[in-house]
């Protein structure tokens, strides 16, 4: 792979040599492409067979729909930390995530896992808190959905951070998968199944 190959309009990319795919699926499983800007947002409409993306952004729905991607799914990702107190779960997301709270593309574009500790230096407990649900309370897991419904988001998918995968799984089932399901526009398509 050559890091410093560039395309026709001079901007950075990658080559990969010898490249090549034996067999092909019979059906060619759908591209999502993530995005987090506008550009991203109308290749994604242009290129991809849907949008994947970690805000409740409107506007970015918006640029991804009119380059293409009408009538495509969008997914959102919501970021959340459940524990049996709100304590543990803040404690628990600046423990395993501090990078959540890292502002602009410095939480992208660096160039190795020593950069993103560093940068994951800069945040506190509280402002990873701020950017990601904590807790055990099922209001606030339902409003941080919601936000991604009313963004025009499709489907939205949870990101537990933290280890207790199984209590997160219990929660959901019990208190957040009724109501979460009723609420977003993908769930006529759900309709039998169960999580």
């Amino acid at each position: 792979m050559a890091p410093d190959a560039h395309d026709q309009n001079g901007r950075d990319g990658h080559t990969v040599e010898n490249a090549r795919v034996d067999t092909l699926p019979q059906h060619l499983p759908p591209i999502m492409v993530a995005a987090s800007g506008p550009d991203s947002a109308e290749l994604a409409g242009r290129l991809g067979d849907g949008l994947i993306t970690t805000a409740p952004d409107a506007e970015l729905l918006e640029r991804f729909r009119a380059s293409g991607g009408t009538g495509k799914p969008c997914y959102g990702q919501m970021a959340c930390c459940w524990a049996r107190s709100e304590t543990e779960a803040r404690r628990i997301a600046y423990e395993y995530w501090p990078n959540v709270a890292v502002r602009g593309e410095l939480s992208q574009e660096l160039p190795t896992p020593t950069h993103f500790e560093q940068a994951s230096k800069m945040v506190k407990e509280e402002d990873v808190a701020q950017v990601i649900v904590c807790g055990p309370d099922p209001r606030r897991h339902l409003e941080g959905i919601k936000r991604y419904v009313d963004a025009g988001l499709d489907f939205v998918y949870v990101h537990q951070i933290g280890p207790d995968q199984q209590g997160f799984m219990d929660f959901y089932r019990r208190e957040i998968f009724p109501e979460a399901q009723r609420m977003t526009p993908g769930a006529a398509a759900r309709r039998g199944r169960t999580a």
